[in-house]
Formats: structure tokens, C-alpha cells, sequence
């Protein structure tokens, strides 16, 4: 397999993960290209790569940047903006888990607060429905707590000394 070849795939596959994971599968492929580009890529380069309009390029890259694992690098002499991803995939790892936390997690959990409290009747169905959903935001904030925790690993040295351990 050939060096485009093979990026055209990996590309390929991980937009195609990223339509899985919940996010749209042009805005997998734009953080594909810019994580295994060795230099910041252009907005027209996207384009031209991805075979997609402006308007797509801009709006994915600013979701890109608005989850924190796409930056902006400006070139001197430069007019045209330029794009590079987080390469570390720890720090890539740690940013993804919070920001999935923050908008699937944390709104997940607000209502599963909110159905679990419901009053009323009180009949066999009402407390079956209450001590499952119960269960559930308490298995949900363990689950969400752990994760937290994980994330907050990479922030202190022992954490940091415990991953590179496991490395």
C-alpha cells in the first residue's frame, strides 16, 4: 500500500468511527488529516483533501476548536489561517473524555436526577420506575466520577507517574 493510499484510508476509517462515536464524519476526517499531518494544514488544503465547501471546513474546525483538540497556528507572512491537532494522544484522551462528559454525561445525569424524584401515587409501577432510574443516575455519577477521575490522573505526578509506568 502506498503512502496516500494509506492515509487516504486511515482518513477514511476514522471518519467512519467518528459517525459511530456521535460526531459527524467530515469532522472525524478534518481531525484525522490534522493528526497525522506533521505541519499545520491550511483551510483550502482541507478542503482540497476532503473534497468539501468552505462552509463545512469552517464549521467542523470550529467544533474542532471548540472541544480543544484543534488549534489555530498563524504563519508570519501569512494571510490564510492554518490548523494543527493535539498530537499527544493522552492529553487528546483526557480532553475527548471531558468534553463527551460534559455534554452526554452531565445533561444524562440531570434528568435521570430529575425522573428518579418524581412524587405521586406511590404504586407498584411509580416505585419500580423510581428505584430503577435510582440505579441508574447512581450507577451513571460513579461511571462520570471515575472517568473524572481519570482525567485529573494526567494533572498531578503521580498520576502521570502511574501512566507512564503503565506505558
Amino acid at each position: 500500500m502506498q503512502f496516500n493510499e494509506a492515509k487516504n484510508k486511515f482518513i477514511q476509517t476514522w471518519g467512519a468511527l467518528g459517525s459511530q462515536w456521535g460526531i459527524n464524519k467530515t469532522m472525524a476526517q478534518i481531525h484525522a488529516l490534522l493528526m497525522v499531518s506533521p505541519e499545520a494544514v491550511s483551510m483550502e488544503e482541507i478542503m482540497e483533501e476532503l473534497h468539501i465547501s468552505r462552509g463545512n471546513a469552517s464549521m467542523n474546525l470550529r467544533a474542532l476548536m471548540d472541544w480543544g483538540i484543534v488549534y489555530k497556528e498563524f504563519k508570519q507572512g501569512e494571510r490564510r489561517e492554518f490548523f494543527t491537532a493535539e498530537k499527544d494522544l493522552d492529553e487528546l484522551a483526557v480532553k475527548i473524555a471531558k468534553e463527551r462528559s460534559k455534554r452526554e454525561i452531565k445533561p444524562a445525569l440531570k434528568v435521570l436526577k430529575e425522573v428518579s424524584s418524581i412524587a405521586g401515587d406511590a404504586s407498584a409501577e411509580q416505585k419500580h420506575f423510581t428505584e430503577q432510574t435510582t440505579k441508574l443516575y447512581d450507577f451513571v455519577l460513579k461511571a462520570d466520577n471515575m472517568l473524572e477521575k481519570a482525567t485529573e490522573m494526567n494533572d498531578n505526578w503521580l498520576g502521570r507517574l502511574v501512566i507512564k509506568i503503565m506505558k
